[in-house]
Formats: structure tokens, C-alpha cells, sequence
């Protein structure tokens, strides 16, 4: 324990402030207990292996949108590219070697994130509109090539990447591999990269990065994009789950990707936010499903559920910043 977290515990109100600003760690390790309390079964590695690989896809998505909330902007097509990305990589895994799939289908999410920057850097049109724009077209393109039926892998490429996102590493599923070496690289990336900095910088303070002689339109434009990518991630793994592409995938993806980032406790207003703490966001959503299909509650009720975690979380906000 530091000097800064003693002094802070040993000032008055010290025990309340400290658990409002970790407020995010702290209901991770509430919500672990309480599940391990109500279910025999939630410490057993089947569970545990199932609760990694649902939340492996709107991690993915999570730490992109993270990128783009810091820069105060906001990204709604996530979870249409995720069906169209879905889609367009079962389509190519059938008709190219597995290299050339992956790459494709990658470099058309980086493309489709581009269109979004371009529009919000360059058009100065507002976040939302212009994601919601391509939300609707992502969403329509994907029933459009799929004939609104699913794509299923036919190649032994497609069957390795099945195999691949079904199986584990010394007990950690694979796809939850791949989730956790994207968030220590973003970690890494905004917090030792100068473009890390550079764009929790231009969410900070706008007018002043751009004072500054930061090229502000580079980096929205940049961020997006990286989104892009990131879907594309995304899509490829849930994919190869069910060996299968979808249009029909990612249905409100976006919105649990932008639960993950405010209950992690970024602002949407930009410039301030964690890769960690986005993390434990994307677990906290993981483990309220897992609670609530423990119990055996309906899927309806899990939506009433989250939206009140959200609430709170953005509530803390408030508390912390007072």
C-alpha cells in the first residue's frame, strides 16, 4: 500500500472516498462472492471457462469503444460490424486460405471504423449520427450477403479456427486469450504511447490539444478506426465459436460495450478512463448473466438488471467528482 492510498484512508472520510473511487474492484469482488454463495457450481471451471467466453467478444469491443470514448465520442455500429464482419469472414474463410480470411476481414473492419472517423473528423458530423448511420447500413449489408441466413464454415481453415475457439490454454479458453493480450496491449498503449496520451489529451481538453499543434482530425479519425479493427476481432472469434457467421450477431453489443466502459467509470464526455477498469466492467456485465442464469432468471429481467448497474455506476461518478 502506498503513501497516497495511507493518507487518503487516514483522512476524514477517507474509508468512504477510497471505496467510491474503487468503487469498480470493489463490486467485481461483491459480485464474485455473492456468486460463489448463491451457486456450488460457479467456481467450477466449466462455469468459469463459459463466463470468459461470453465476455471475450464485448471485451474485444469494449476496449475499442473505450478508445473512442476517451477522444468524448461515442461509436453505435459496433455491433451491426460485428453481423456484417461475422458474415463477411465466413464467407471469405470458404473461398481463401485462413491467413488471407483473418487479414481481410480485419482490414474491411479498419475500413468500415475509417468511414465513421472520416465523417466525424473530417465531415464534423456528430458521433452519434454518423454511427448510427453505419450502425443501419453494417446491419443491412450483413442480411444482405448472408441472404439473411447463417454462413457456415465448409473448409478445414474454418475448422481450425472452430477448434481453435472452442479449446483452452492451460485451462484458459483461447478466445479469452486473445481478449486479454488486446487489453494489456491498449493498457500499454495508453499509458507509455504518445498516442495513448495524445487522445485522452484531445478528450481532455479539445481546443487546447489543438493549440498545442496536436493534429486533433488524425486522431478521431484513427480512433474509429481502431474500433473497426477491434469489431472485426471480435467477429472472427464469436464466429469461430459457432462455426458460423450471422447477421443476427452482435444485437445491442454496442450498448454492453458502452456499460462496460461507463461502469469501468469513463466519461463519456472523454478524457478520463482505464483499459483495467473497462476490464472489470466487461466482468462485472459477464458475471450479473452468470448470476442470473444461475438462478435461472429470465433473459428479460437481466436487461432491468444491468440498466440499474448502470445508474449506479455513473452515480458513483458523481460522488468521486465532488
Amino acid at each position: 500500500m502506498n503513501a497516497t492510498i495511507k493518507q487518503q484512508l487516514s483522512s476524514p472520510g477517507g474509508w468512504l472516498s477510497f471505496l467510491i473511487k474503487y468503487n469498480t474492484i470493489f463490486i467485481f469482488i461483491l459480485l464474485v462472492i455473492f456468486s460463489a454463495c448463491i451457486s456450488d457450481v460457479f467456481f467450477t471451471s466449466v462455469n468459469l471457462s463459459n463466463l470468459l467466453k461470453q465476455v471475450s467478444g464485448i471485451g474485444i469491443i469494449s476496449v475499442g469503444m473505450l478508445i473512442v470514448i476517451l477522444t468524448g465520442g461515442i461509436d453505435l455500429s459496433v455491433g451491426s460490424m460485428v453481423a456484417l464482419l461475422a458474415v463477411t469472414f465466413a464467407i471469405l474463410v470458404n473461398l481463401v486460405i485462413l491467413p488471407l480470411a483473418i487479414l481481410g476481414t480485419i482490414a474491411i473492419g479498419f475500413a468500415l471504423g475509417s468511414v465513421a472517423g472520416y465523417l466525424v473528423a473530417y465531415q464534423k458530423m456528430a458521433p452519434f449520427i454518423a454511427t448510427l448511420a453505419l450502425m443501419t447500413i453494417a446491419r443491412g449489408l450483413g442480411f444482405i450477403y448472408s441472404n439473411g441466413s447463417p454462413i457456415i464454415f465448409e473448409t478445414k481453415g474454418g475448422l481450425f479456427m472452430s477448434n481453435f475457439a472452442n479449446n483452452s490454454l492451460l485451462g484458459i479458453p483461447n478466445i479469452a486469450l486473445v481478449f486479454f493480450i488486446i487489453v494489456i496491449g491498449a493498457a500499454i498503449m495508453l499509458k507509455y504511447n504518445v498516442f495513448g496520451r495524445l487522445i485522452i489529451a484531445l478528450g481532455s481538453n479539445e481546443e487546447a490539444a489543438r493549440l498545442s499543434g496536436i493534429k486533433v482530425n488524425k486522431y478521431k479519425f484513427l480512433v474509429y478506426a481502431i474500433s473497426g479493427a477491434l469489431a472485426a476481432t471480435a467477429a472472427i472469434i464469436v464466429a469461430s465459436r459457432t462455426n458460423l457467421g450471422s447477421p443476427n450477431m452482435g444485437v445491442s453489443w454496442e450498448l454492453d460495450a458502452i456499460a462496460a466502459v461507463v461502469i469501468g467509470g469513463a466519461s463519456l464526455s472523454g478524457g478520463k478512463g482505464t483499459v483495467v477498469n473497462t476490464l472489470m466492467g466487461v466482468l462485472i456485465l459477464g458475471l450479473i448473466s452468470n448470476i442470473l442464469n444461475l438462478l435461472n432468471v429470465p433473459s428479460y429481467p437481466q436487461q432491468v438488471v444491468k440498466g440499474a448497474i448502470i445508474v449506479f455506476a455513473v452515480l458513483l461518478q458523481r460522488f468521486e467528482s465532488k
